[in-house]
């Protein structure tokens, strides 16, 4: 077995373990410093991930074939590396809201969820695909309702554990039909066996295709997103919303176009109806929303449908819009939840009234959270709306080849149209809000202003100049 290839996964797990030990005799008052210990060893591996050693430009496979390496494992995990520093940095600030005997367990528990997620971009067997599914989801139900003394906290956790508990379930059950009609689970063999047409086989994939559509909120396993994002400690959402989503996607890319291409007649008009039905919900349920948490579940499902429009498109262009996207949403949604968690630190409350008179209090993260909004919403000249306008000129491919797909086209422009209203809605209460409570300076650490500025710049680099990403993610894809 070629270990070397692991060295990624294997390194993250080895911090995780290492801070848990460190855990055991620092002080309470000195565990904060472990996140951004853990921080600055994942940017090291971040920078390794770019030597020959990891990145020798073919593709290697591990494990007797159920891992690979090859150019979209690397993109997805860099990303899942840049989306965890970020999160780490943020934890050390948002630590006081946090038990205190238990942030090394914390720092931990992240590290742990990351590694779930970079073996997840190297699954190429429904066992690894299983396993590191639920290596996410196991750590995420201890993360979710890791604040044990706020009922909202431990209401999410539960809610999270029943809806994966399901997805689960569904997803075991589609891999035992899988099994039992291919004869086995890599994902040559299944190939094979997607092109004679077994009805059972079939349905085994649509329940795997469930159990992941859990992890990335597409309908009908979304419920859980609104309550869980608004109940978890926010580092936990902030990396929940981009990590566990992308982990999903790397997970369905390579089920679809590399396990079961023989199948994507049929599933590109369902996968199509889930997309449509995905971005209406999102969009809709958006609207009345006053807790900004709850806001970005539903936003979250929303952009879950567009990135499934890549799926739907079935071509290279849809999947390469797929990785620049998940690139623009990591920028963006991290911005985001950076600057509510900041200003929300001191009070329980996440409601909107809270954004009132930020440009006085911090014109940095007044900014940044602006540029945020404006970027999900899909405005130029900000990376928000390149990723969009990737995901819909695929679709227009598409749609020349089969009209049908129009009205999918349709429903992706109206959900962009209904989203400037709720986004916006954010800007408006950020500026031209009536009477703030109060106009206190918010107080940034320099490694905070690193990470606010690093989205904010993200955001403005990947509307203005999109092609290095978008050259990485053409690359990436051609592995597929």
């Amino acid at each position: 077995m070629n270990y070397g290839l692991l060295t990624l996964e294997l390194g993250v797990v080895l911090a995780g373990l290492t801070v848990l030990l460190a855990g055991l005799w620092l002080p309470t008052g000195k565990q904060r410093s472990l996140s951004h210990a853990a921080a600055g060893f994942l940017a090291l591996l971040l920078v390794l991930s770019f030597t020959r050693w990891i990145d020798a430009g073919e593709t290697e496979t591990a494990m007797g074939g159920m891992f690979i390496l090859d150019g979209m494992a690397l993109f997805f995990k860099r990303l899942f590396l840049v989306a965890a520093m970020i999160v780490l940095v943020f934890s050390f600030d948002y630590s006081d809201r946090l038990p205190g005997a238990a942030l090394a367990e914390y720092t931990a528990l992240m590290l742990f969820a990351l590694a779930g997620m970079m073996l997840a971009a190297s699954a190429h067997h429904l066992s690894v695909l299983f396993v590191s599914v639920e290596l996410i989801a196991v750590t995420f139900y201890v993360l979710v309702s890791f604040q044990r003394t706020r009922i909202g906290s431990l209401e999410a956790g539960v809610k999270y554990l029943i809806m994966g508990a399901l997805a689960s379930a569904l997803m075991v059950y589609g891999i035992a039909l899988v099994y039992g009609t291919a004869g086995g689970m890599d994902y040559p063999r299944l190939a094979t066996a997607a092109a004679t047409g077994n009805r059972v086989f079939q349905l085994g994939v649509l329940l795997v295709m469930a159990g992941l559509g859990f992890k990335i909120a597409a309908f009908p396993l979304q419920m859980w997103a609104p309550d869980v994002y608004q109940g978890a400690p926010t580092p936990t959402t902030a990396f929940l919303a981009i990590g566990s989503k992308a982990a999903g996607f790397a997970l369905l890319l390579r089920l679809v176009y590399s396990a079961v291409p023989e199948l994507n007649a049929w599933l590109g008009p369902v996968v199509a109806l889930i997309a449509g039905i995905t971005i209406l919900y999102g969009s809709l349920c958006a609207i009345p929303q006053r807790n900004l948490k709850r806001l970005l579940g539903y936003s979250s499902i929303a952009n879950a449908g567009y990135l499934l429009l890549g799926v739907a498109a079935m071509n290279t262009a849809g999947q390469s819009a797929i990785l620049f996207f998940l690139g623009a949403y990591l920028v963006s949604v991290l911005g985001a939840f950076l600057v509510i968690g900041l200003v929300t630190r001191d009070s329980d409350s996440d409601d909107l009234g809270a954004l009132a008179g930020l440009n006085q209090r911090s014109p940095l993260l007044a900014f940044t959270l602006s540029l945020s909004m404006v970027s999900l919403a899909g405005i130029p000249p900000l990376a928000g709306f390149f990723g969009k306008f990737l995901l819909l000129k695929a679709l227009v491919e598409r749609a020349q080849l089969e009209p049908a797909y129009i009205w999918l086209l349709v429903v992706g422009l109206i959900g962009i149209v209904i989203s400037m209203y709720y986004y916006f809605g954010v800007v408006r209460a950020i500026y031209w809000a009536k009477e703030p409570e109060q106009l206190e300076p918010i107080a940034l650490s320099r490694p905070m202003r690193y990470a606010v500025g690093f989205c904010a710049a993200g955001m403005l680099y990947l509307g203005l100049f999109p092609s290095g990403l978008l050259k990485a993610a053409l690359a990436a894809v051609q592995t597929l």
